[in-house]
């Protein structure tokens, strides 16, 4: 499995990236699973404004960092959507990442790591639903982690003493992405 771990923020003084390095390094150890960090830092696109929507334009003519962006993510087999949560949803920047898809993502299994205020919940919620109107398959569990730069340090190492829980981050961390792994060689024998 190709899995693409996209860091769904570019704010200044971020916390996710953090985040995002604790599931590549847990993702790893994975059997039969290439790791690579998307970081839409390196994918500055502008706001979308595509005159028609990108499933119907045959002359579509795409921005450039948008186009290196949607290569990247057809590549993939499998993503983890890493965000923090903004106003009670995901960040601007990763909205407007899923804007300019067309069918990067089709048949494709997709999961989401949050962390904020409530763990991200919300904004789990609302990526959920756009990650169906992407075509992929939202696996259902996530993990939300409240108070997570408090736990994961810059590093990417998760507290031992958190770490260790039964129930806590890591044991839902590995959960997911066993469900995740499944999911993506099952589809990619479909397809």
């Amino acid at each position: 499995m190709k899995l693409g771990i996209i860091v769904g923020t570019t704010r200044k003084n971020r916390q996710t990236t953090k985040e995002a390095l604790w599931v590549a390094a847990t993702a790893k150890a994975l059997a039969g699973t290439e790791v690579e960090l998307i970081d839409l830092a390196d994918y500055p696109m502008p706001i979308f404004d595509e005159p028609i929507s990108p499933r119907y334009n045959p002359a579509r003519e795409i921005d450039p960092t948008a186009q290196r962006y949607m290569d990247k993510l057809a590549a993939q087999d499998a993503y983890i959507f890493v965000t923090p949560e903004y106003n009670h949803s995901i960040p601007g920047v990763l909205k407007n990442s899923f804007d300019y898809l067309d069918f990067q993502m089709v048949r494709k299994p997709a999961a989401i790591v949050s962390h904020g205020t409530v763990g991200g919940a919300r904004a789990a919620m609302h990526l959920k639903e756009i990650l169906s109107e992407s075509k992929a398959l939202p696996i259902p569990n996530f993990v939300a982690l409240a108070h997570m730069s408090e736990v994961i340090d810059e590093d990417g190492k998760l507290d031992a003493a958190v770490a260790a829980q039964p129930y806590g981050p890591q044991a839902g961390l590995q959960a997911l992405l066993d469900e995740l792994k499944w999911t993506s060689d099952a589809l990619s024998a479909a397809r």
